[in-house]
């Protein structure tokens, strides 16, 4: 018997995945799985392939690969704002997600325009992606579905009728996250709570409006539609929201922001008028940015792990593109309490 050690190839030799599978002790349908990513293999065997792979100096040939499966290897992801670290955090889950599954991500940005996000999924399939991630959005489910039938469609801030076809929608349970927000307010004493609302029309804003509006009721607090207006879940738009707050000459004690961003503009007009916080009002963000940690002071906000689900959302579209079953389990909503609340005086 040969006991001699197998001498590394040099790098002009073509390696195949059989040599591969050879060398590991494993079938070449196990490595096939490892290289791709998509189903996991034991630890003992992703230990012997990955040796082997060292060993014999493997470099896969991903076009190869996609000729064979009639695949890009691609994957769209379409973010609302490039800008947003809330996208941010999404996108780089789904970027540690495809990490090692031979996937690469091509990703666009739109700014809450339906027609706008309909049109880059076309681009997108135009490009021949193997599917697509649409990070919150307005565009309607009818078209969603439509496009779908073209490529697998993963939407995150979504729940659809029915799971028949190639779309899943990831949606955290906004309604009670906006009554976190609100409930922690109200037990501190608060009644008299603004509330700056998302972009009107979209999901997440309207279940946090009504998260806000069942803690109000199960307070005994009547609903004041004169608290409540937009900010656009953006910086400036929680500024404007709040310089029309405290311009309406109504009394409030208390603010439930729609998202960190926006409390962050709402932060800035309440420093401009000499509003502390939270001595003088109370602050409630919704997201947990990681900025939201060093604002002044520290924010509470209700934490929802976007990284999380951003790798959630891109094992889900994987799993439809290799015509497995996908049914994600989503992630629960917490209670960041920082120093922006504090017992009414």
């Amino acid at each position: 018997m040969n006991t001699t050690p197998k001498r590394k190839r040099s790098s002009g030799a073509t390696v195949t995945t059989v040599q591969v599978a050879e060398a590991a002790g494993v079938s070449v349908a196990t490595v096939s799985r490892f290289l791709t990513g998509v189903t996991r293999v034991s630890e003992a065997k992703r230990e012997a392939i990955e040796a082997a792979i060292a060993q014999l100096d493997f470099k896969p040939n991903l076009l190869a690969a996609s000729l064979k499966r009639g695949r890009s290897m691609t994957i769209g992801v379409l973010t609302q704002d490039v800008n947003s670290p809330f996208f941010t955090e999404t996108v780089l889950g789904v970027e540690a997600a495809l990490d090692g599954s031979g996937y690469e991500p091509l990703i666009t940005s739109v700014h809450w325009n339906p027609k706008e996000e309909a049109e880059r999924i076309r681009r997108l399939i135009a490009r021949r992606v193997d599917g697509v991630i649409v990070l919150s959005g307005r565009l309607a489910e009818p078209a969603l579905r439509r496009l779908a039938q073209q490529v697998p469609i993963v939407a995150t801030g979504r729940q659809f009728k029915t799971s028949a076809s190639p779309l899943r929608g990831l949606r955290l349970d906004n309604e009670a996250g906006g009554y976190l927000a609100t409930r922690h307010l109200l037990e501190l004493g608060h009644r008299q709570i603004a509330h700056i609302e998302g972009w009107p029309g979209t999901c997440d804003a309207a279940e946090r409006l009504a998260g806000y509006r069942r803690a109000l009721q199960e307070f005994g607090v009547d609903f004041d539609p004169h608290l409540v207006t937009s900010g656009n879940f953006s910086e400036s738009g929680g500024l404007l929201a709040m310089n029309r707050l405290l311009d309406s000459g109504r009394s409030f004690t208390a603010v439930f922001a729609a998202n960190d961003q926006t409390a962050y503009g709402a932060r800035l007009a309440l420093y401009r008028r000499g509003v502390r916080v939270p001595e003088d009002l109370a602050l409630v963000g919704f997201d947990d940015l990681p900025a939201s940690l060093y604002t002044t002071p520290p924010l509470t906000t209700v934490r929802q792990p976007m990284f999380e689900v951003g790798k959630l959302a891109a094992q889900t579209l994987l799993q439809l593109i290799e015509g497995g079953p996908a049914q994600p389990q989503m992630p629960t909503l917490s209670l960041m309490v920082r120093e922006t609340t504090s017992r009414l005086r």
